[in-house]
């Protein structure tokens, strides 16, 4: 277990963001995190959250804010500019591999309610989803990449739940493969021009 965030004095909602992570890494589930838990961890009064924090989904949305901004590094770590369906498909592993690392975060953040209208969540979401529609632009110049870029999204975020859910196969390099072809498979019918069989 991790030592206790300690917290004298500074930024409290960063402390409770900080604190509320280390439980997740601990093995906290998001579904059951609370803001007195958070407090405990934080060293603080159990009330000091709130003086930020409405309430628990408030305290959930800006721990998903840290989680995009996380997972938008990590994919352009992964891959800076993609410029092909296979460097693509380096990307879609990527997003597979931070959700198996980072599973109580990737759980928190797309399984959790939150503040659509937050404004930092809402950044956070336009980096990540500018990010994917930039690289299928790139990789298929000419096509929708707003819509490609969501069905590419869409598809590499279930495969990224069903590893998490294992039911890809508990070997994560055997996992990651079976991303890597359902991706292509996708993308090949992408280049397909349109009527073609």
């Amino acid at each position: 277990m991790k030592p206790q965030t300690s917290y004298h004095h500074g930024d409290l909602p960063a402390a409770c963001v900080r604190a509320a992570l280390e439980l997740l890494e601990d093995g906290e589930p998001s579904a059951t995190l609370s803001l007195r838990a958070v407090a405990r961890r934080a060293g603080v009064a159990p009330s000091a959250p709130y003086r930020h924090f409405a309430d628990r989904d408030a305290l959930l949305t800006a721990v998903a804010t840290v989680g995009y901004g996380e997972l938008a590094e990590h994919l352009a770590a992964a891959c800076p500019a993609p410029t092909s369906p296979e460097e693509l498909a380096d990307v879609a592993v990527a997003y597979v591999e931070f959700a198996v690392k980072r599973a109580a975060l990737f759980r928190a953040m797309f399984g959790e309610p939150c503040d659509h209208e937050n404004p930092e969540r809402v950044a956070a979401t336009a980096v990540v989803k500018a990010y994917v529609a930039d690289l299928v632009g790139r990789c298929f110049p000419g096509s929708d990449a707003d819509a490609l870029g969501t069905a590419v999204w869409a598809l590499v975020h279930g495969l990224a739940f069903l590893e998490l859910d294992g039911k890809l196969d508990d070997a994560p390099d055997t996992a990651y493969a079976s991303v890597r072809s359902a991706v292509r498979a996708v993308l090949d019918l992408a280049r397909q021009p349109a009527g073609s069989s």
